[in-house]
């Protein structure tokens, strides 16, 4: 019986190794082969999809009539195609209705509407992230029982698209907007809207995008038109909306009010030279010009400073401290301006002006800039307007300067001031500008009359909904930015001064009695109303008994927030009361980009409440990070480093980027600036990633908190990871077979082999993590953990434990079969919503259990839930041990520098029972603690250590902790972290720096000199050794060696000198415990010497007392090397506690290196004495 056992023992010990040696064999092929495809990424053109030779296996897109089920090959293909695996699925998915919600579901409610892209071109890397965040979560909620709808819509982007078919028009006709008229112009940006609004739903068709399509809108369509003018009246009605002077940002080359997040603020240090649209020079900015009012009464004159001269022509006061001494006989004073006569009075006002700045005499000019327009009014102060729309000086700057632009009549200005003798100076000063980043142009603060929204009610509204626990701010970090914003909300200008967008449903009445008859000039003239209609109606009622003579609407459009602004509403029909804002009104989640919380969420909120009676219309608002490029600069078209994500789903080469960019609204300037950036970011194209890889990593990117440096080749690595899925599918059909059916019932663990219980216990942790991760919105630690899974788990361990079970008649072939059918088909189905295409490809292919019907499609399936007999701690602990065991052995092996001649099995390994201490027999071996319970010995030679290899290791490990610990500080010092970082991240940055702190501290301080020190000599002194066993003979010779090889062994830095002389004395003795315990001394003083860097480490040691009392006490041993091993294992009370136990560890384990040199060469005596 005993022979039969060992010869089954045998025979299944020979299958193991030769499937061993196939495994390793084929590891080695795909790592060249992925090695390979890596450095066609990185030096090669990628070929274009169509150039690609496809395997007669995989399924290509003419196989499949279009809307119809995709046809599956017989055979699965040996490598995952992209292009092959997301054809056909898209469009039956759709056709199938998989995507529509019903008004009339009894199902709980999931609502997210895809904030409207603009229309203005394609999606750009920012909107693919948007779609894979928001599909990521309508497919979990579908998947979870919800009536899930994802409702898409566009926005018609008023300025943004003006600005683009302008140029478009200039390019083709030389013409402008102006010159063609509103109904032309409205006719080519129609044409232009159908045109990229097809090209937009293309390309979220390609990413997967599960949108409700029958429920599409346009924030221009009828049925929005129709919702934006009833909000207007509506709100004009309760005097939300009225109409006022206010400063407005203005553009004078597009002529039109910009709101604030098109201005980007620019500094300028110093005098400056600088491109503006619509002059031939460059115009000069930060230069201070001081010049002198004179004083009404002639007695002397006030002197200002200013770094917009040209605006003094506007001046009605002059505004000093109330307590500036210098000054208190100008109050109540009155100065002459110079050019028109006008008097300016000398008011007082402590909040803007600071004596300490300049003369402490500010010129104020009400109408363009914002702080005087606010002490204009404070003092009553006349506002005068100098420049016209186009930005030129009007008749009210004086006919001197009349007709000037106004950057020309700053120098004019500066040459009128000095012939009158009352120029005082010119300096440089550092100033700030702003510029539109649509036009260029530097904008105008410029009093206008238009239409605005009072703020301060509805902001305290959508402030008190977040406070009051209705509305969730997701990171919380936010919140405080919401609160910030809207407790200092001003008043909203909403008129734009374009043709594309919804005209504002206004009409001025001209009476006859009306002095002055210019459009616009009375601001009680206006009526508001739906059509023009009821505006002639309003206007009877209102202007009874007075002569109508003319009824004209504002040529003003509204500003494009305004209609995105009620989206919530308005996609739903409001202000009607259908069926679907009865059912999906509120929204649940509204995901959009951080740069928007103001400008569109917080609008959202204000106005979907003013209409809907208070309703919030989200109970979430989840802020995904800002993409970037890998080098963290902003993606624009201008730059060349945007990406369109079918550039990364398909591929394209670096001369198709190149193409895109000669067909977009790029001056040659610009241009020839983006392809060089595309050149420097993308020399070999971008290869094929797909739509799956895309999604993945973009998800995977949320974890960081502000901004997502975007990298293509992250993209790729998860492209290579689809392919390690699709072949672990792949060898799981080939071991399930063709005649295997699916368990029915649930499985029962208990009677199944341990791995078996662990892959099925690791997988309901997974689920349990990844549903939380989803519900807690944090979606990158839900990919992580579905990654991981698949990654270290399932493909990692659980296919390779089980391959023996499909060797020879094993009666575990069943369970293991049916535990990798369960695996595959609820893996899938956890990944599905990350990966749609490919988990649905990969499902469609496993078998059906017999008699269950399944759904038609992995989307609508259930999603996975936790099955509580699946648990199992102690199979996991059991299994983390295992695991915890291999990586010691190959960590041994790597730092050993031990190269693998022979793969080791079960026969290769000695179990040595609990409470054998094998230390003294163990060999020349080294030992790791694998935990309390177990240490691991592998078997070395000591010849074979390559000194050289070891200190460049050494060196690469100081330089890697080094680089991880700059990095790490880095990212901790910016000035924003720790508010709105998260706190679950901080705390785990800092227990990384302080790892990483404890192991810089042990093996880049101690260690350099204490290793170094040692192996520099190392390759001389086995030389020297050599030298000397020919020459030496007898024990004097021998004893002579030692007392050399010692002294050398532990020659310490010129500093401890002391500890030197100590040293060597004791080796003349021969006494080796004693040099044991100087190389503690040597460490103690390097530790004193360094515990300002690592306090707290000197007390992990033994104190000399009870090193001298362990070695008096140490039993009598034979051998060196035995000695230094007991004394090595009792060094350090805290094995492996930080960077100073490793530090000692391996000095220890040089210094027995040394000793086995030695006795195989036979240079030592046995008796150490």
């Amino acid at each position: 019986m005993a022979e039969a056992e060992k010869k089954t023992a045998t025979e299944m010990e020979r299958k193991l190794k030769k499937e061993e040696k196939a495994k390793e064999k084929e590891m080695k092929r795909q790592k060249a082969s992925e090695k390979a495809k890596l450095a066609q990424v990185k030096s090669a053109k990628p070929k274009p999809v169509t150039d690609k030779k496809i395997n007669k296996d995989e399924e290509t897109p003419s196989d499949t009539p279009p809307g119809e089920k995709k046809r599956l090959s017989s055979q699965m293909a040996k490598q995952y195609n992209p292009s092959a695996v997301e054809t056909s699925w898209y469009e039956w998915w759709e056709r199938s209705g998989f995507f529509k919600a019903e008004a009339k579901s009894t199902k709980p409610k999931f609502v997210i509407l895809l904030p409207p892209p603009n229309v203005t071109g394609v999606l750009h890397i920012g909107h693919a992230l948007t779609c894979a965040v928001q599909d990521t979560l309508i497919r979990y909620k579908r998947m979870s029982g919800y009536n899930a709808l994802w409702l898409p819509g566009f926005d018609h982007a008023g300025i943004a698209t003006q600005d683009v078919v302008d140029k478009d028009l200039m390019r083709e006709t030389g013409k402008t907007s102006r010159d063609i008229g509103r109904e032309e112009f409205l006719k080519k940006a129609w044409k232009w809207t159908h045109k990229y609004s097809g090209t937009i739903k293309t390309q979220l068709r390609r990413l997967g995008s599960s949108l409700d399509w029958s429920r599409e809108c346009f924030t221009m369509d009828e049925e929005r038109s129709k919702a934006v003018v009833e909000a207007f009246v509506r709100l004009h009605k309760e005097g939300v909306i009225y109409r006022g002077d206010h400063l407005v940002n203005w553009d004078c080359f597009s002529r039109t009010a910009r709101s604030e997040e098109e201005i980007d603020h620019v500094e300028i240090k110093g005098r400056t030279l600088r491109n503006v649209p619509g002059y031939e020079k460059p115009v000069e900015f930060g230069l201070m010009t001081s010049f002198a009012y004179p004083l009404e009464d002639g007695s002397g004159e006030v002197v200002v400073a200013t770094t917009r001269v040209e605006t003094m022509l506007g001046d009605t006061a002059i505004a000093v401290h109330p307590d500036d001494a210098r000054y208190k006989h100008l109050h109540t004073k009155f100065a002459m301006h110079p050019f028109n006569g006008r008097k300016l009075p000398i008011v007082c006002d402590a909040d803007l002006v600071d004596p300490e700045l300049g003369t402490g005499c500010v010129k104020i000019t009400p109408a363009h800039e914002q702080k005087d327009y606010e002490l204009g009014k404070l003092h009553h102060l006349e506002a005068i307007n100098i420049f016209t729309d186009d930005g030129k000086i009007n008749k009210n700057g004086g006919s001197e300067f009349e007709g000037m632009q106004r950057y020309v009549a700053r120098e004019a200005v500066v040459e009128a001031l000095r012939s009158k003798g009352l120029l005082r100076g010119v300096e440089e000063k550092d100033m700030r500008i702003g510029i539109c980043s649509r036009s260029n142009d530097v904008v105008e603060p410029m009093l206008k009359p238009q239409w605005y929204v009072r703020c301060s009610t509805m902001g305290k509204e959508a402030l008190d909904a977040a406070g009051d626990g209705k509305l969730e701010i997701i990171p919380k970090q936010y919140s405080a930015d919401w609160r910030r914003w809207l407790e200092n909300v001003h008043d909203w200008c909403i008129s734009r001064q374009i043709l594309w967008g919804h005209r504002i449903p206004a009409w001025y009445a001209t009476l006859e009695e009306d002095q002055l008859k210019k459009f616009g000039t009375y601001i009680d003239h206006w009526v508001v109303a739906r059509n023009e209609e009821e505006a002639r109606e309003e206007a009877a009622v209102k202007f009874a008994g007075k002569k109508l003579l003319d009824l004209s609407q504002d040529p003003d459009v509204l500003d494009t927030w305004f209609s995105s602004g009620l989206f919530p509403l308005s996609a739903l029909g409001w202000p009607d009361q259908t069926e679907e804002l009865k059912a999906f009104y509120p929204g649940s989640v509204l995901e959009t980009g951080l740069d928007i919380l103001f400008f569109w969420v917080a609008r959202m909120v204000m106005l979907s409440m003013k209409l809907s009676d208070g309703v919030v219309p989200f109970s979430k608002v989840y802020l995904h990070p800002m993409v970037r490029d890998a080098h963290g600069r902003k993606m624009s078209k201008s730059l060349g480093n945007g990406i369109d994500p079918l550039e990364v789903i398909n591929g394209e080469s670096l001369a198709g980027l190149q193409t895109r960019l000669k067909k977009g609204n790029l001056d040659p300037k610009e241009l020839v600036v983006a392809k060089k950036g595309q050149v420097k970011d993308f020399p070999n194209g971008i290869p094929e990633c797909g739509a799956d890889a895309l999604r993945f990593a973009l998800v995977s990117y949320t974890a960081q908190s502000y901004n997502i440096n975007m990298d293509v080749q992250r993209v790729v690595c998860y492209r290579q990871w689809c392919n390690k899925l699709w072949n672990a599918v792949r060898f799981a059909m080939m071991k399930l077979g063709d005649d295997y059916t699916p368990p029915v019932k649930t499985m029962c663990p208990e009677t199944m082999p341990f791995s078996c219980r662990w892959i099925l216990s690791v997988l309901n942790k997974a689920v349990i993590k990844t549903v939380d991760s989803l519900n807690g919105f944090e979606l990158a630690d839900a990919a992580n953990t579905v990654y991981s899974w698949w990654q270290y788990q399932f493909c990692d361990v659980f296919i390779e434990a089980i391959k023996p079970c499909f060797s020879g008649e094993n009666s575990d072939r069943t369970h293991a079969q049916d535990t990798l059918w369960v695996c595959l088909e609820t893996g899938l189905r956890m990944l599905h919503p990350f990966m749609p295409f490919v988990t649905e490809e990969l499902w469609q292919r496993l078998p059906s259990p017999k008699g269950c019907e399944r759904e038609a499609s992995i989307m609508i399936c259930e999603y996975p839930s936790p099955i509580e007999e699946w648990t199992n701690e102690k199979v996991e602990a059991e299994m983390e041990m295992v695991m915890a065991t291999v990586k010691t052995i190959r960590t041994l092996r790597a730092a050993e520098s031990m190269e693998r001649q022979r793969n080791e099995n079960l026969s290769s390994f000695e179990v040595v029972l609990k409470g054998e201490d094998i230390s003294s027999q163990a060999g020349s071996a080294v030992v790791e603690t694998v935990n309390e319970n177990l240490k691991v010995y592998l078997k070395v030679d000591g010849a074979a250590i390559d000194p050289e290899a070891e200190r460049e290791k050494m060196r690469k490990k100081i330089e890697e902790i080094q680089n991880q610990k700059e990095k790490l500080e880095k990212s901790m010092g910016v000035s924003w972290y720790e508010e709105k970082v998260p706190a679950h991240i901080k705390e785990e940055n800092a227990r990384k720096l302080e790892k990483l702190l404890q192991d810089g501290i042990g093996k880049t301080t101690l260690a350099k000199r204490f290793y170094n020190k040692i192996i520099e000599n190392f390759e001389e002194q086995r030389l020297f050794i050599s030298n000397i066993r020919e020459k030496s003979s007898g024990q004097d010779g021998l004893v002579n060696l030692q007392k050399t090889f010692i002294t050398e062994l532990f020659r310490p830095a010129p500093e401890i000198e002391d500890v030197n002389e100590k040293i060597r004395e004791k080796v003349h003795e021969k006494k080796i415990l004693a040099v044991l315990v100087d190389i503690r001394d040597m460490g103690m003083q390097m530790v004193v010497e360094e515990s300002g860097e690592c306090p707290g480490m000197r007390s992990r040691l033994w104190d000399r007392g009870e090193i001298m009392t362990m070695l008096n006490n140490m039993k009598e041993t034979t051998s060196i090397r035995g000695i230094v091993l007991d004394f090595k294992k009792k060094f350090v009370r805290q094995p492996s506690a930080d960077g100073i136990s490793s530090v000692f560890s391996y000095m220890m384990s040089i210094f027995i290196s040394h000793v086995e040199l030695q006795e195989n060469l036979n240079l030592l005596p046995a008796d150490p004495a």
